[in-house]
């Protein structure tokens, strides 16, 4: 009998308001290092109407203009139109940072102190981290969830080229895919909601996003007659953004890594610094995951490794393939403990984190974007070589 089933997975853009909370921090965190690599950054952001709230704790070098950093922030994602409430020039910023608590900082410094028991760098925190990556894509990504960033991007790219003159910053997008036996065959319906301005039709909305974005960037053979098109289903989308809804930072775990398909630890990515495993440890988790696919290991991959505050080694390490293994799943966790360390300070070393990158992760996905160290698979020969 046919496996069939229907996968869902949603993106947002860049003037969600949560994403909107992601990009600030994440701009605080790419300014910081940008003059002090050693820069120890837990930036958090809140946005609602035309307030800004920083808070959280940082313990850098660096001389920052945070009221100008904010600023430019909201002025790349596009709210600089005389009616947003919420713009660029003319929000109020309240900034609550404080310094590093010196009892993290004494987990995490490389050095000896009183109860530490290693000298080592250690994790800023404990906590599971989770990597995936599968083959249905050429991103070895999930399709459900690029299928929803791809939306998402070509509708800021629309709405940054100035064609659209209707198109507004908040939007989000949702695919559902239908799996056959495992692969995807089909995409089931898609949902769009997009901030728009007052004058435009919901018809004018609805046809324009079909033709120039789903059919644009989601293939022709997913898409069939019994495809269902939910293009601002509620009819009408003026108010948006903070104005709208207020925004937190780390509030969009599942868009940020794989849609709801592979497990997530948990912790939030963007103003964090390296040191917070959260973030390192989850882009080496995918990493890891990405590599194990690309030696032709498995055609679905998924590590699960979890810390200890303060303590340089993983409690453990786990690696599961979810039948598709070409070896049994103990050997292929062997086989990644011998090629990666997982040491916090390794993985930043690894994968190069202390420097200005994060910016780029904040939208459509930390995973999937070739540019970036941790989908880089120049370990799969390595892997394959251990299993011998």
């Amino acid at each position: 009998m046919a496996n069939s089933f229907v996968f869902s997975s949603e993106s947002v853009g860049e003037g969600h308001p949560d994403k909107v909370a992601d990009l600030i921090s994440d701009s605080v965190l790419d300014a910081c290092l940008a003059q002090d690599r050693l820069s120890r950054v837990a930036c958090e952001t809140m946005v609602k109407s035309n307030m800004v709230i920083l808070a959280g704790e940082i313990t850098t070098r660096a001389k920052l203009n945070y009221e100008a950093i904010v600023r430019a922030a909201i002025r790349d994602i596009g709210y600089v139109n005389n009616d947003d409430v919420f713009h660029a020039d003319q929000v109020f910023i309240n900034n609550y940072l404080t310094r590093q608590s010196p009892d993290i900082a004494q987990g995490v410094d490389a050095k000896k102190a009183k109860g530490k028991k290693t000298a080592e760098q250690g994790a800023g925190d404990q906590g599971i981290m989770f990597g995936y990556a599968c083959n249905e894509t050429p991103e070895l990504m999930p399709t459900p969830i690029m299928f929803a960033h791809r939306l998402g991007r070509q509708l800021t790219k629309l709405r940054k080229s100035g064609k659209v003159s209707w198109l507004r910053p908040d939007a989000k997008s949702q695919v559902s895919v239908r799996y056959e036996n495992d692969q995807p065959v089909e995409v089931v319906n898609v949902v769009i909601s997009t901030q728009h301005t007052a004058d435009v039709a919901h018809a004018t909305i609805e046809q324009y996003l079909i033709e120039h974005v789903v059919k644009k960037v989601i293939p022709a053979r997913m898409l069939n007659r019994k495809t269902e098109y939910l293009i601002n289903p509620t009819g009408r989308f003026v108010v948006g953004g903070p104005q709208g809804d207020s925004g937190l930072t780390g509030r969009k775990i599942i868009v940020d890594t794989y849609g709801g398909w592979g497990r997530h630890g948990g912790g939030a990515f963007s103003g964090k610094d390296p040191s917070k495993v959260d973030r390192s440890a989850a882009y080496m988790g995918r990493w890891v995951a990405k590599n194990i696919v690309a030696a032709g290991l498995a055609t679905h991959a998924e590590i699960q490794f979890a810390y200890a505050i303060g303590h340089p080694h993983p409690v453990s390490v786990r690696v599961e393939t979810f039948g598709t293994g070409v070896i049994a799943d103990d050997r292929i966790t062997a086989a990644v403990n011998q090629v990666f360390s997982f040491k916090p300070a390794d993985i930043v070393q690894q994968l190069n984190l202390l420097r200005p990158l994060y910016r780029q992760t904040t939208n459509y996905g930390h995973f999937g974007k070739t540019d970036l160290p941790w989908e880089k698979t120049t370990r799969a020969a390595a892997l394959r070589a251990a299993v011998r």
